[in-house]
């Protein structure tokens, strides 16, 4: 019972610390172009903003792509196989400077902070490749992160995504009383499932399709979202889909834990794979 209370009490302290540290910082978020401003505006109301890489224009751009595509090309087998579900192959590019530049552009870095609103951190970047699945098994179930209060993704397709390669999928940030109280119904189920994630058909009985949102693009598409707040999934798949993710959480981290895995050995480091095979 002590121990009890004694973690609440430094979950209380936690909390106010951070709403403290966010009063201050307040004053130091850096200034925004009107564009950007819409891009940090619209995260805070629905925790999604979808862009391309064009409309981005950071100049480090080019050769980013162009280094993760052929990342994703070498991955050609899942690293394993359960009934039904494959498990994607991921590659940790967090070493590599072609993505280190890309991930800590001013523009991109500035947006980010605006919508985090304290510090950030920069904590790594994944290559990753899904492979077709029969099953709603893993990240294709409903679920959020948990690394932070709040964070930032950005996910960029490599080629066009339509639905035979499994979408992302989210649903906004409620707006309403009603979309508030069944998204805190969906916090009950994921937590009764232990946090792995629950299906289409469960999240159905809570929120209706019509308030899902797909998210088909061209190469090039660019999806900023806050997967700790917004329920998402990985959608369902016939075909192979090749993405990047970056990943921001503020600089101290609510768990910071979870967030080794974007520089660690969790996934394999292709560049040491290569010399290895060398």
């Amino acid at each position: 019972m002590i121990a009890t209370l004694n973690d609440k009490i430094n979950s209380l302290t936690s909390e106010l610390d951070y709403q403290v540290s966010l009063a201050k910082h307040r004053k130091n978020l850096p200034l925004l172009s009107n564009e950007d401003q819409l891009i940090a505006k619209t995260l805070k109301r629905e925790g999604v903003y979808i862009t391309s890489i064009e409309n981005l224009g950071l100049p480090s751009t080019a050769q980013m792509l162009e280094s993760a595509k052929n990342y994703a090309a070498m991955m050609k087998n899942p690293r394993n196989i359960q009934s039904g579900y494959n498990l994607p192959q991921i590659y940790t590019v967090t070493d590599l400077p072609e993505f280190v530049t890309w991930g800590i552009e001013a523009r991109l870095q500035n947006i980010i902070e605006h919508y985090i609103r304290l510090p950030i951190a920069f904590h790594g970047v994944h290559v990753r490749k899904d492979f077709p699945n029969e099953q709603q098994l893993q990240t294709l179930l409903w679920h959020k992160d948990s690394e932070d209060r709040r964070m930032i993704k950005v996910i960029i397709y490599l080629h066009d995504v339509v639905e035979k390669h499994g979408a992302f999928e989210y649903i906004s940030l409620p707006n309403s009383p009603l979309e508030l109280l069944n998204y805190y119904r969906v916090d009950y189920a994921l937590w009764k499932s232990n946090f792995l994630g629950i299906n289409d058909q469960e999240m159905m009985k809570i929120i209706p399709k019509t308030a899902w949102k797909y998210c088909p693009g061209k190469a090039g598409t660019v999806i900023f979202v806050d997967p700790r707040n917004v329920l998402h999934h990985g959608t369902v798949r016939s075909e192979e889909r090749s993405t990047i993710f970056f990943v921001y959480t503020a600089k101290s981290p609510k768990r910071p834990e979870l967030c080794n895995q974007y520089n660690d050995d969790t996934f394999i480091k292709p560049n040491k794979q290569l010399m290895a095979n060398n």
